[in-house]
């Protein structure tokens, strides 16, 4: 049986990884990245965002060790620490596809019952 403390911790360590997935700028930073790494100028051509803002983002997701970097000269590249990240983001999408396609059909209803 797990201790209460235990579960506690295991269940904030959880919300402090969702913290990290909360933004889509970061979502997007982490599906890049699992593409191939990249150094920071390199994302923020690719997602149209600014050096300073894909650096705040990247700094979040140093953080909560989701991407590691690599020092090449006076270049840092980053990339994703763990490929299951991909697979958990995918899994998300599919059950908010299917989200959307029931709210889809409740809305079609409606109409088919007006």
């Amino acid at each position: 049986m797990i201790s209460q403390t235990l579960a506690q911790e295991v269940s904030r360590l959880e919300a402090d990884l969702c913290s990290a997935l909360a933004d889509p700028t970061r979502i997007l930073i982490l599906y890049s990245l699992g593409e191939k790494p990249r150094n920071v100028n390199e994302l923020a051509a690719e997602l149209g965002i600014t050096q300073p803002s894909t650096s705040r983002h990247l700094k979040i997701l140093r953080d909560r060790r989701l991407v590691q970097t690599e020092r090449q000269g006076t270049s840092i590249t980053y990339e994703i620490s763990d490929q299951r990240l991909l697979q958990a983001l995918d899994l998300l999408r599919s059950v908010l596809r299917d989200r959307i396609a029931y709210n889809a059909n409740l809305m079609e209803e409606m109409e088919t019952s007006a």
